[in-house]
């Protein structure tokens, strides 16, 4: 299998300002190309910021609006994939429904994957989005087969085993993970990487924005349930690799895939 050598933005961009944000990412995609990165995964809601209230609905866009041009145009000149989260403004067909959502643009500026948040966390997303109702989202870049998360869905292990059952060997998660659940992270994220025998992304926000504080701690973790690379506390832009070659020793040495049972679980909601 191939190699992938990802780059995490930890970063809350610029809030309530897209421009602003965008300039971050134009910044940070020099850095992640330069390094050698096919691919860059930003945080959740990066375009526009997570702690925005009413301003969710003023800033929200279709999955082909500008903010997906211009992180297109970056992820050409740059010639790398960029994964990003966004207010998404859905069509008519769902009566304008905004989505907490996240969109992969390929290194050609290809609109790859849109992935909408299924699982809402807490009052304040309840308030202003709509959950989605499709749970398992993939793209294929550079022979691996990616899947996108966000945030809250990774912590349901039945979102995680779907996309292990369907083939993914990356998953990307953007999150806003705040204090004080800090052991997500520093866990949660790398158990789910080793019980599934995949590698995960897991790439959040930093500092205070509005109620919330964001507890970094972004990471890159391996099917061996290694944490590949860690951020701390402040704005960092890390830099892992996801090695095709450990990930098939890897699955296996660990058949849990093989080894289930599933007729042993249809009593499981």
């Amino acid at each position: 299998m191939p190699a992938l050598r990802t780059a995490l933005l930890q970063s809350s961009g610029t809030p309530g300002s897209a421009a602003g944000s965008l300039r971050v990412l134009d910044e940070a995609a020099g850095r992640a190309a330069a390094a050698g990165a096919g691919l860059l995964v930003c945080p959740e809601m990066f375009l526009t910021g997570y702690a925005i209230g009413d301003a969710v609905a003023r800033l929200a866009e279709p999955a082909d609006g500008p903010g997906s041009a211009a992180v297109a145009e970056i992820a050409v000149r740059h010639g790398l994939a960029v994964l990003y989260g966004y207010p998404e403004r859905a069509g008519d067909r769902d009566d304008g429904a905004v989505f907490n959502s996240a969109q992969l643009i390929g290194p050609d500026g290809a609109r790859l994957a849109n992935y909408r948040k299924t699982h809402l966390y807490g009052c304040f997303e309840r308030t202003w989005f709509t959950p989605g109702d499709t749970p398992v989202v993939q793209a294929e870049l550079g022979g691996l087969t990616l899947g996108i998360l966000v945030c809250y869905d990774v912590e349901f292990p039945e979102n995680v085993r779907a996309h292990a059952l369907a083939g993914t060997d990356l998953l990307l998660v953007p999150t806003a993970q705040m204090h004080p659940f800090h052991f997500v992270a520093e866990s949660v994220v790398p158990v789910r990487a080793f019980e599934n025998q995949m590698y995960v992304a897991y790439v959040n926000r930093t500092g205070q924005e509005g109620e919330f504080d964001f507890v970094g701690l972004s990471c890159l973790a391996g099917p061996d349930g290694a944490t590949r690379v860690r951020a701390g506390r402040a704005e960092e832009l890390l830099i892992g690799e996801v090695d095709g070659a450990l990930l098939a020793a890897s699955r296996a040495a660990n058949p849990y895939l093989s080894d289930r049972r599933p007729g042993l679980y249809t009593t499981l909601g």
